[in-house]
């Protein structure tokens, strides 16, 4: 529709017709020639690139998350249009994961509440069946808040429990977390938002930056999950 009335908007001015004639030789409704062309929402493009260049790996929809944080909320459909004329469709990584990108730096916890950190570890039970085991920990204290235990852990299951966690500890100033699925999902964005936790993440490929949880993780495999078996949940 954009093409054909641009168009007839070119043959009204190449050439001595009128505007009617010109919408049926072109098969346009004259009302969307005649219609004022929408606005095109610059600041709304600008900060799309500006989530863009932080969140690498962010969807529109999420960058819609990140846009209503600011006060910016539009229809999905007209989102999605813009983010796909700007060009910003997340490419599917194939290969090892490589670090992209630089990011703010971690704070550093002197007291507790001030950083928590997340991260998963897995084993199996019974018959080779996987399970997974979210580990959260106080960066300070270096005390281990919760290890949640299942097969499956959604991003919402990982939201529920850290409003567990809040009401039990209080809230947390920054939370640190690799850049798994988990932890980029909507469900989290949505909760660091309504609880106004700041969401750290680390670099791809860099376990290192978040060093105190991976130290209690490998201590927890090498005293338990490498000395029991188990049978069940």
């Amino acid at each position: 529709p954009v093409q054909r009335r641009d168009a007839v908007l070119r043959a009204l001015r190449d050439h001595p017709i009128s505007q009617r004639r010109a919408c049926v030789l072109i098969g346009v409704d004259p009302k969307t020639v005649r219609r004022e062309k929408p606005p095109d929402n610059p600041e709304i493009r600008e900060e799309m690139h500006k989530i863009a260049e932080k969140r690498r790996r962010f969807g529109y929809r999420r960058v819609g998350i990140m846009l209503e944080r600011k006060g910016m909320i539009m229809n999905e459909k007209k989102l999605y249009r813009i983010y796909r004329e700007e060009g910003l469709s997340v490419r599917r990584r194939r290969g090892r994961k490589r670090a992209r990108g630089s990011r703010t730096p971690m704070p550093v916890p002197l007291r507790p509440n001030q950083r928590w950190s997340l991260d998963f570890l897995s084993d199996t039970f019974g018959a080779c069946r996987k399970f997974r085991i979210l580990a959260v920990n106080d960066d300070c204290c270096r005390e281990n808040l919760a290890l949640i235990a299942d097969t499956s852990i959604s991003g919402a299951r990982v939201a529920r429990e850290l409003d567990a966690l809040v009401r039990i500890y209080g809230k947390p100033a920054c939370i640190v977390s690799d850049n798994g699925t988990e932890f980029t999902s909507k469900a989290i964005l949505k909760w660091a938002n309504e609880n106004g936790v700041e969401w750290h993440y680390i670099d791809p490929g860099k376990p290192q930056q978040n060093g105190y949880i991976e130290s209690f993780n490998g201590s927890l495999r090498d005293e338990c999950l490498n000395e029991d078996i188990f049978d069940s949940l």
